[in-house]
């Protein structure tokens, strides 16, 4: 896909939306090439030692998807300059089925100078946000 051009982004475009599957296998591949093996990622046990209602998705693993929702609707995933998250909830993940995370988003702003755009990004699992304030600022062509 090409990379979108400035001139025909305008504010308040809504990128669309996309939702992604994650699996206990997904988390468990993800803590083999990210070195992060805690168990709250793998283990009933701990998870529930823990508090917490079910096994996470690592938070980096999140962030990541965030950022290919957005980069996959640019097309050049060298166009993101700036991407920020916070987040406000983890992503559960439970042993029998595929947890899915919805992904949209919408320009917010442009940087006519810059040709630059800020995307707000919303990530939701079952109605609850997964991020506050998350936004790619993106150079367009």
């Amino acid at each position: 896909m090409p990379l979108r051009k400035f001139d025909e982004i305008t504010v308040g475009d809504e990128l669309p939306e996309r939702v992604v599957k994650l699996t206990r296998g997904d988390l468990v591949n993800y803590a083999g090439v990210s070195g992060d093996a805690n168990p709250i990622h793998w283990s009933d046990e701990v998870v529930k030692l823990a508090g917490l209602d079910n096994v996470v998705a690592h938070g980096m693993l999140t962030m990541g998807l965030g950022a290919g929702f957005v980069t996959a609707w640019l097309g050049d995933p060298g166009a993101v300059k700036e991407y920020s998250v916070r987040f406000t909830s983890p992503v559960y993940v439970a042993a029998d089925k595929a947890a899915e995370v919805e992904f949209s988003g919408r320009v917010r702003s442009l940087d006519t100078d810059g040709r630059t755009a800020v995307i707000a990004i919303t990530a939701r699992q079952d109605g609850r946000r997964i991020f506050g304030r998350a936004t790619a600022t993106v150079r367009l062509g």
